[in-house]
Order: structure tokens, then sequence, then C-alpha cells
């Protein structure tokens, strides 16, 4: 099974992506000003999605902080739990 997404698992997956210390990556830090680019973040979003995360590209691109995709992810995953329910 796979890690369910959180913050610190974001940062992680984007330091990797663009190949830096994720210690480097702030929360409100613009993340295409640090290298990440759009093929980049849907490659993301194909990660995320496999652990159960849906984010729609065009929201994740007018938020491009890990403090605004992880305010998106959590709306998400929030909306899953209490379908769930």
């Amino acid at each position: 099974m796979t890690e369910p997404l959180s913050l610190d698992l974001m940062r992680e997956d984007v330091a990797a992506m663009i190949h830096i210390d994720s210690a480097e990556i702030r929360d409100d830090d613009n993340l295409m000003d640090l290298g990440l680019d759009s093929m980049r973040t849907m490659n993301l979003l194909l990660i995320w999605q496999e652990r159960g995360v849906d984010l729609d590209f065009s929201q994740i691109a007018t938020r491009p902080t890990l403090a605004g995709w992880w305010q998106l992810a959590k709306r998400r995953i929030n909306a899953i739990a209490e379908a769930r329910l």
C-alpha cells in the first residue's frame, strides 16, 4: 500500500522532481521559480493520483506553492473521507 499524501510527502516529491533537498523548499516558495515546470507538475499529479488524491492541473497552476497545493489536496482528502461515511 502506498503512503497517504501529506504536506511533507508532497515536499519530498517536489524536491525529488527538481533535484533539490526537501529542506530547501518552504511552504510559500513559488515552485516554478525553483525550477518546477508543467511537465514535472503533471508527473507529480499522477504520483499523487496513485496515492488516492486526484488534483486538477488548472487549480494547481493558480497556486504554485506547497501551501496552496496542500490546501487543495487537504480539501480533496476531506471530501473523499466524507464520501466514505
